[in-house]
C-alpha cells in the first residue's frame, strides 16, 4: 500500500458529511479522491458544498476499476449496499461500510460471504468503539480485576420528531431495514457486545408509539441471555423527546461500569470510585448528526493501517453479523411474543 492512500466516497446521504471532517483530518494519510451518487448532480452538489477536490465517478463500477483507488467507504442507504459490493468485491476494491451492514440478517451474511469469498478486507463503522472511554473500559475489562460479569443494562432514550420520517425511505423496512434497533441503537448494541461477548436468547416487546407515524418500530424493551452466563435488559426508543445519552452498565463481581457516552464511571465494591472522561454528544436529539467526526476519523485510520499491515479493522464484517443476529432475534421475539434463540 502507498504512504498516501487514495478513498473513495460512495454515497452522499446524511452521513457522508462526517465523512468529509474525518478525512480532513487524514488528509497526510489518506486523499479523498473520489465521490458517487445515484445521480451524478447530487455527487457534483456535494463536491461544490465542500470544496472537495475530488474526481465524481459516475458509477461504482467505475471506481471498483480504477487501480488509483485503493479502498472505497460505502455510505449509501442499506438497500443500495448488496449491488455496490458485488461489484467492489469482483474487482477486489477493500471497503469500509457505514452500519448496518444490510437491511436483513441473510443479506448482511450474504455480503460478508461475498467479501470473504473474494478475499476482500470489509470494515463497519461501529465508531462507538473508538469512544476514548470506550477504549478506557475494553482495557479495564482485558486486566481482569472487575471479575466475572453477571448483569447487563442498556438504554438508548433517543428522540427522533416526525419530520425525520416523512423523509423517503426512512424507517422503513424497504431501504432501512427496520427502525430503532437497525438504525438507531445498532451502535450501543455493538459497543455492548464487544465487552459482553455474543448474546443466546432474548424476549422482546417492540411496538411503534403514537408519536410516530412510520413503517417499523420506536420502542422495543427486552430481556437477554448471554453466551457467558449474564443476563441482560435492553431499552431503546426514539419516541423519548428530547432525547438523552444512551448508557451502558456492567455488573462485574468486584465492580460497576457505567459508561454515559464518553464517561466512565467504576464503582468498585469495597468503596472505591473513579471516573473517566465526560460525557459528549451522540446524536440523541432531533439532530441525528449531533456527535464528533473523531469517532469516523479513528476507524477510517484503523482501516487503512489495517490494510497496510494485513490484520483484520476494528470491525470486520465477519464480527459485525454478531449484532445482526441479536436485532433478527429481537425483531422476531417481538412479533411472535415468545423467546427467540440466536
Amino acid at each position: 500500500m502507498p504512504n498516501r492512500m487514495n478513498v473513495a466516497l460512495i454515497g452522499t446521504g446524511m452521513v457522508a458529511g462526517t465523512y468529509v471532517k474525518a478525512l480532513a483530518d487524514l488528509s497526510d494519510r489518506i486523499a479523498f479522491a473520489g465521490l458517487c451518487a445515484r445521480r451524478a448532480e447530487s455527487a457534483e452538489a456535494f463536491r461544490a458544498e465542500h470544496g472537495l477536490d475530488a474526481r465524481v465517478y459516475a458509477s461504482v463500477a467505475e471506481i471498483a476499476a480504477d487501480p488509483a483507488i485503493d479502498f472505497a467507504i460505502l455510505a449509501t442507504p442499506p438497500d443500495a449496499r448488496l449491488d455496490a459490493v458485488r461489484t467492489l468485491a469482483a474487482a477486489g476494491k477493500p471497503i469500509l461500510m457505514e452500519k448496518p451492514v444490510a437491511r436483513s440478517l441473510p443479506e448482511a451474511e450474504e455480503i460478508v460471504a461475498l467479501c470473504e469469498a473474494a478475499g476482500v478486507p470489509l470494515g463497519i463503522t461501529f465508531q462507538f468503539r473508538c469512544r476514548p472511554a470506550a477504549r478506557d473500559l475494553a482495557r479495564v475489562i482485558a486486566e481482569g480485576g472487575l471479575g466475572t460479569l453477571h448483569a447487563v443494562e442498556l438504554n438508548v432514550p433517543w428522540w427522533r420528531p416526525q419530520s425525520y420520517y416523512d423523509e423517503p425511505g426512512r424507517g422503513t423496512y424497504a431501504r432501512d431495514g427496520g427502525g430503532v434497533l437497525i438504525t438507531q441503537a445498532i451502535h450501543a448494541l455493538d459497543l455492548m457486545l464487544s465487552f459482553t461477548g455474543p448474546a443466546a436468547d432474548v424476549i422482546a416487546l417492540t411496538a411503534t408509539t403514537g408519536m410516530h407515524r412510520m413503517d417499523s418500530e420506536d420502542f422495543v424493551a427486552g430481556g437477554l441471555r448471554f453466551e457467558n452466563g449474564a443476563v441482560g435488559a435492553l431499552f431503546a426508543t426514539t419516541a423519548n423527546a428530547p432525547g438523552r445519552t444512551e448508557t451502558l452498565t456492567l455488573n462485574f463481581a468486584n465492580a460497576t461500569a457505567h459508561l454515559a457516552a464518553s464517561a466512565l464511571t467504576i464503582d468498585w465494591l469495597d468503596g472505591r470510585s473513579e471516573t473517566i472522561g465526560a460525557v459528549a454528544a451522540s446524536g440523541a436529539g432531533a439532530d441525528p448528526m449531533a456527535f464528533t467526526s473523531d469517532w469516523h476519523r479513528d476507524i477510517i485510520a484503523d482501516f487503512a493501517d489495517a490494510l497496510r499491515d494485513g490484520r483484520p479493522p476494528l470491525v470486520t464484517g465477519r464480527e459485525a453479523l454478531n449484532v445482526h443476529r441479536l436485532i433478527a432475534a429481537l425483531e422476531t421475539s417481538g412479533r411472535t411474543g415468545a423467546r427467540a434463540a440466536l
